[in-house]
């Protein structure tokens, strides 16, 4: 019997990665002839370096870079197929989780280390970029990172803009002449799961600047920003990025990784299951195990790692198997899994789920394989 274990983490609890392996235990408890692959998943948020480095027998390269106030801050990314794909996740780079509560202001952070990233997998010979642009603490609509790739951002004396997103105000005119690679040749897809657009009442500044610490003078001072910076793309790059669905995730990162690379706009657990060649490893196997700490209606909708490990396991004529931290809505997601099964419920609280997960979670795998 062939296996392929293929969850997405179980946040506040297991990563991608143990999850696997907590599963591959309980499977092997109850099948010990069972021959299993792990296949840690991720859907381009947090964790997508984890899971795609693990999968993938991946490594890491780490730098030191300009973090979202300007302060070094250590960051890592992922690299695979031998280098030839760097798996970037902003946050690192340009994460909330990087800016204290008393020091956010989306006026000023910066996507700058983000570009240094980039930059630095360019050199090392990467030419495929897997970037996740979730959790970001910015609203510059990567115009950091464009100033770290080599492009500049000129105000009307021919000075370069100071960081983060309120200087857009003062774009002049973008200069070309010092980037230092070549996007062209590149392959980025991001991973981008929201259809916002970059302004208006729908934007990267009305809808996310407040959870970045934006009041209402600001979110209004950061729209016109970033309509001005869309004007100049459309004049000095020819393109127009302001409307396009998801151009305003992350601060409008979205936007500018289509404006400065060429970049392309995709559902993330899609994206990553591509990366991951999931219907290669699903070849031949028999059963699939995949989970995340909650399933709901949400899954399916979506489109969560497990619904699409789900699809392509069906479409391959394979029977797929759901275990989470907690269910809702099972009668919606019976269309996508053969079976579901939970870690709390009556006899087990979520608290106790999310401390005891390893186990229970091997537990509900040999329970799973038994029946």
């Amino acid at each position: 019997m062939r296996v392929v274990v293929a969850p997405n983490a179980f946040k506040g609890s297991l990563t991608a990665v143990q999850a696997a392996q907590a599963m591959a235990r309980g499977v092997l408890r109850a099948r010990p002839q069972a021959r299993v692959e792990l296949v840690p998943i991720a859907d381009g948020g947090d964790g997508t370096v984890d899971a795609l480095v693990a999968a993938a027998g991946g490594r890491r390269a780490s730098l030191r870079v300009r973090g979202p106030l300007g302060d070094p801050v250590e960051a890592d990314y992922g690299l695979i197929d031998s280098g030839s794909t760097a798996v970037i996740e902003m946050a690192r780079a340009a994460g909330l989780a990087l800016t204290p509560a008393s020091r956010r202001d989306p006026r000023v952070t910066t996507t700058y280390g983000v570009g240094e990233l980039m930059q630095h997998a360019w050199e090392a010979g990467s030419r495929r970029f897997v970037v996740g642009i979730g959790g970001s603490a910015t609203n510059d609509g990567g115009a950091g990172m464009a100033q770290a790739l080599g492009y500049h951002l000129l105000d009307d004396r021919g000075l370069e803009l100071s960081p983060g997103g309120a200087a857009l105000e003062r774009l002049a005119r973008i200069h070309v002449g010092g980037v230092h690679a070549d996007w062209k040749k590149a392959q980025v897809d991001v991973a981008c799961d929201v259809t916002n657009p970059l302004t208006g009442p729908e934007g990267a500044s009305a809808v996310y600047g407040p959870q970045k610490g934006a009041t209402a003078e600001m979110v209004a001072q950061l729209d016109r920003a970033l309509h001005r910076l869309a004007e100049v793309i459309a004049r000095d790059l020819r393109l127009e990025v302001e409307q396009v669905p998801g151009a305003g995730a992350a601060g409008g990162l979205g936007a500018g990784l289509v404006a400065f690379a060429g970049g392309r706009l995709r559902r993330g657990a899609e994206m990553v299951m591509e990366v991951l060649r999931l219907d290669d490893r699903l070849r031949g196997a028999d059963l699939v195990l995949t989970g995340e700490g909650r399933l709901d209606r949400q899954t399916a909708r979506f489109g969560k790692g497990p619904a699409e490990v789900a699809r392509r396991a069906r479409a391959a004529g394979i029977p797929v198997m759901a275990i989470a931290g907690a269910v809702a809505d099972e009668d919606d997601l019976h269309r996508l899994f053969d079976r579901i099964t939970s870690l709390s419920g009556e006899t087990v609280s979520v608290e106790a789920a999310i401390a005891g997960a390893t186990d229970l979670l091997a537990d509900a795998a040999a329970r799973l394989l038994r029946d």
